[in-house]
């Protein structure tokens, strides 16, 4: 075979630093669209982007040219540090340290858009950590709830927060 073909969907989710609620109404819409443009600027393709306060879901097809840590970590860094130009609330804002990432079957790919559309309705009878869990045991991720929301120190001495 001469060439390289795929089309992986990723449903993405990750929160704020200590779940703070940072993502106001008045700039949510213009973060995702900028979400979006990092996703395009990676070689992939944002199909819906939206989430609450404190965290935001991100389905996408992923390019076959980059691994989906390195893609997070180019959607939270730059996301990161354009928010922060968005006024002094924001000058503190941050990304939790890591993330959840989960292969979506072309044949759910609606069911998946639906569910990220109403991330707002959705969180008035779920919080975000029960929903978070519920997607963890779903994919049979295993995973020590002591760690999911606090920072951990990792054995070489440098902060690592989990999930």
């Amino acid at each position: 075979m001469s060439q390289s073909l795929s089309k992986m969907y990723v449903h993405i989710i990750f929160h704020t630093k200590h779940n703070q609620s940072l993502i106001r109404p008045e700039i949510e819409n213009e973060l995702y669209a900028y979400i979006g443009g990092i996703i395009k600027k990676n070689g992939s393709i944002p199909i819906k982007i939206n989430g609450t306060e404190n965290h935001i879901h991100i389905l996408t097809t992923m390019s076959k040219n980059i691994a989906l840590a390195k893609f997070v970590e180019e959607i939270k860094r730059n996301s990161s540090r354009w928010i922060k130009t968005k006024g002094e609330a924001y000058h503190q804002f941050a990304w939790q340290g890591g993330y959840a990432g989960y292969s979506v079957s072309q044949s759910v790919v609606e069911r998946v858009k639906k569910y990220i559309e109403n991330q707002k309705e959705h969180h008035k009878t779920q919080t975000f950590q029960e929903e978070y869990i519920q997607f963890l045991k779903e994919y049979n991720v295993d995973f020590d709830e002591n760690y999911l929301w606090t920072e951990y120190i990792a054995p070489s001495g440098h902060n690592n927060q989990l999930a």
